[in-house]
């Protein structure tokens, strides 16, 4: 079965996160995915990892205005969304179902058809406004997976700290990932 799924790429820092998603995601077989970024996620990538050259991004790229895409609709059944990275200014919208862009759509879409909506903050520390919204969107069925590296695997660069984030995010959004497993050799 195909799995439909949409990423939100947030103008948060933390644009390592979503590349490390793309390229695991691209090697995931069964799988749709659509991408929406705002205007700071550009800006931020270009600035933490190097110019953005949308050729060398393996799935469609949708304009953050662009509510004729597919996944403005619930009818188009894409089951889950990730946003990685998330700002808190993009929680909050979403928190208080402000729907003024697609990224905002598209979580509405997803919570109000009750499928699975994950968001990855990168921020610290968090205000009790980033808290009280984080719990609006969990009371509504998200998932809030903050951007928070493990270590109990040894990872030993960058790209295995940015890893263990990125593989908890894909398991759960219900895919396989091969990963390093607590209690496992």
């Amino acid at each position: 079965m195909m799995r439909k799924i949409v990423l939100g790429i947030g103008g948060s820092s933390g644009s390592v996160y979503a590349q490390r998603l793309i390229s695991k995601l691209s090697k995931i077989k069964d799988i749709e995915v659509g991408i929406v970024m705002s205007t700071n996620a550009i800006v931020n990538w270009e600035i933490e990892i190097g110019p953005f050259d949308e050729s060398q991004i393996p799935f469609k790229i949708y304009t953050k205005n662009d509510f004729n895409a597919p996944f403005a609709s619930g009818s188009a059944k894409y089951d889950t969304m990730i946003i990685c990275p998330s700002s808190m200014g993009l929680v909050g919208r979403i928190a208080t179902g402000i729907s003024n862009d697609l990224m905002t759509r598209a979580a509405d879409v997803i919570l109000k058809e009750r499928r699975k909506l994950i968001i990855v903050p990168r921020e610290a520390p968090y205000s009790l406004i980033h808290l009280r919204n984080m719990t609006s969107i969990t009371e509504a069925g998200g998932i809030i997976c903050p951007a928070t590296p493990s270590f109990y695997s040894g990872p030993s660069s960058l790209v295995e700290i940015v890893d263990t984030v990125v593989d908890r995010v894909i398991d759960l959004a219900g895919l396989e990932v091969d990963t390093y497993r607590w209690g496992e050799d």
